[in-house]
């Protein structure tokens, strides 16, 4: 039976206690995700409370992970999703991102109605992959894809 949190409570401590296994068995998201079946991003969602997993990759995961029997069953939950519970965030690292999107969100909302029409990207039915390539002018780029289906706005 799917089971649903109403609180972050427990997920919050959960997302503590797969950091700390994370960082004590010197594992990577990568290596954390590999046998699960699923990317590695949506899994390092998932461990970081914004996703539920199925039987078989929490199973998988929390074996990697060496995880209580609760805690694998906790991560087949519905959580309560949502990354910024204070607002604005101070990371640096995260708010460029919430930055990114201060810039440029009504840039690519203007041109998604324009190429697709009246309607959203859905963050269900969704992707997204997080690549580091070579920068020719030295140094690396972080190339991020964020891949949602198009839903269109029906009248009724």
């Amino acid at each position: 039976m799917t089971q649903v949190q109403v609180t972050q409570t427990a997920r919050k401590a959960l997302t503590e206690a797969v950091i700390q296994a994370k960082a004590q068995k010197k594992l990577s998201w990568t290596a954390i995700a590999a046998n699960s079946g699923l990317s590695r991003e949506f899994v390092t969602a998932a461990l970081l409370g914004q996703h539920p997993l199925p039987a078989s990759a929490a199973e998988a995961v929390g074996e990697t992970l060496g995880l209580t029997a609760d805690e694998i069953a906790l991560l087949q939950s519905i959580p309560i999703r949502g990354s910024f519970p204070e607002g604005v965030p101070t990371d640096p690292t995260m708010y460029r991102f919430y930055e990114i999107i201060q810039v440029y969100a009504t840039t690519l909302k203007s041109l998604v109605h324009e190429d697709f029409g009246d309607g959203i990207i859905s963050a269900i039915n969704f992707k997204l992959k997080l690549e580091k390539r070579e920068d020719p002018e030295g140094g690396h780029r972080c190339v991020i894809t964020l891949d949602g289906k198009y839903l269109p706005t029906k009248p009724f």
